[in-house]
C-alpha cells in the first residue's frame, strides 16, 4: 500500500510516499481502506521528531484521524462489516491507503457527508465534545471563551457550544478568523496579538461577568490571562500548546474564584477511554452532523502525494479549518 512516510526527524521535506506492508486487522479490529485523512499539529510534531508515536502505533506513518470503508474484520468485531463507512481516531498511520482501529473507535459516517469532509470530523468534534461536555461539565447558558477559535477544534466547539445553547467568545490571530468563525455561530471575538488583553475583552462581551468554561488551545501566556477572565467556578480545559509548555498563573486566583484547571490529550488515552470518547461523540455529534446543525469546516485539499506541501500549510499558521488529504490516485 502507498504510505506517507517521516524519512527521518525535519521539515515537510522528509516526508515521502512508499509502498509498505499492509497492516492485518487483530481480533477485535477493523481494517479500513482509507479513503480521505486530514492533518493535526501532533504530526507536524512527529514529522519533526518532538512526539513519538505511542506504543502500538507505525512509529513513521504520521496521521491521526480517518475516513474510509471497512475492508476486513478482526475475528471477534461484531459493530461493522465489509463496506461500511467509518471514520475515527487512531493512534497513527493514518495517512496511508489501509489502517487498522480498534472496532469500538469507529463512528458511522453520515451519508450525505463525502469522504473530505468526513476525515475533517473526527479529531476536532470528539476533542471538542470532549473537551466542552465530558471534561467541563458544559451546560445550557454557559459562556465560553475558545483560544486558536479559527482551528478546527476552535471551529467545532464554537458550533457545538451554539447547538447546546451556550454563548461562545474567541480569540484568533487575525480579523479575518474571527469574521468567519461569526458566520459558524461565534458571539463575539477579536483578533488578540498581546493575550494580557483577554481578561478585559471577556469581561466587555459579558457584561463583566467573565467566561465559565475555557478551552485553551494556545497554552503559554493565555493561560494565565484566561485565568483572569473566569467567573467564579470556571473549568479551564487545556487542550494546546502554540504558544509554549510553560505559564506563571496566579494562583490567588485559581483559589479565590475556586477555578479547575485541567489538561488533556486524546492520542496517549487507554483504548477504553478512546472508546468512551467516541461512543459520546456517536451519541450526541452524529446527530447534529446528520441533520446539518453543525459542519465540517475544510481550508484546502491536497491529494497524498502533496502531503508535504499540506504540513507546509499548516505549519505557517494561516489555515481555516481543516487540511484534509485524499486518498485516490493523484490524477
Amino acid at each position: 500500500m502507498r504510505a506517507a512516510i517521516i524519512t527521518r526527524p525535519g521539515g515537510p521535506e522528509v516526508l515521502e510516499i512508499r509502498d509498505v506492508p499492509r497492516p492485518l486487522p487483530r481480533e477485535h479490529e477493523v481494517l479500513v481502506q482509507v479513503r480521505a485523512s486530514a492533518l493535526n499539529r501532533a504530526d507536524l510534531l512527529q514529522r519533526a521528531g518532538r512526539y513519538p508515536a505511542p506504543p502500538g502505533a507505525p512509529a513513521d506513518i504520521p496521521g491521526l484521524e480517518i475516513a474510509g470503508e471497512v475492508a476486513d474484520i478482526g475475528g471477534a468485531v461484531t459493530a461493522w462489516r465489509p463496506g461500511d463507512r467509518v471514520f475515527g481516531i487512531v493512534s497513527g498511520g493514518g495517512n496511508a491507503e489501509f489502517a487498522v482501529v480498534h472496532e469500538q473507535e469507529l463512528a458511522r459516517v453520515p451519508a450525505a457527508l463525502s469522504w473530505e469532509q468526513a476525515a475533517a470530523i473526527p479529531e476536532a468534534f470528539i476533542t471538542a465534545h470532549d473537551a466542552l461536555v465530558t471534561q467541563a461539565g458544559m451546560q445550557r447558558a454557559e459562556r465560553v471563551i475558545v483560544h486558536a477559535v479559527g482551528s478546527g477544534v476552535g471551529l467545532a466547539a464554537v458550533q457545538l457550544i451554539r447547538a447546546l445553547g451556550g454563548t461562545s467568545f474567541g480569540t484568533a490571530r487575525s480579523g479575518n478568523k474571527i469574521a468567519r468563525a461569526r458566520a459558524l455561530g461565534l458571539d463575539a471575538g477579536a483578533a488578540v496579538d498581546d493575550p494580557v488583553t483577554i481578561p478585559d475583552l471577556v469581561r466587555a462581551w459579558s457584561e463583566g461577568e467573565g467566561a465559565t468554561v475555557a478551552l485553551d488551545l494556545v497554552g503559554g501566556a493565555y493561560l494565565p490571562a484566561t485565568v483572569e477572565a473566569m467567573a467564579p467556578r470556571g473549568r479551564i480545559v487545556l487542550i494546546g500548546l502554540l504558544s509554549g509548555r510553560t505559564a506563571t498563573v496566579n494562583l490567588g486566583t485559581v483559589l479565590s474564584r475556586r477555578l479547575i484547571i485541567r489538561g488533556t490529550v486524546l492520542r496517549t488515552r487507554t483504548a477504553a477511554e478512546k472508546a468512551a470518547a467516541t461512543a459520546a461523540f456517536a451519541r450526541d455529534v452524529l446527530p447534529l452532523l446528520e441533520r446539518d446543525a453543525v459542519r465540517p469546516v475544510v481550508d484546502s485539499v491536497f491529494p497524498l502525494e502533496r502531503i508535504a506541501e499540506a504540513h507546509a500549510l499548516l505549519e505557517a499558521n494561516q489555515t481555516f479549518g481543516k487540511v484534509v488529504i485524499s486518498h485516490a490516485p493523484d490524477p
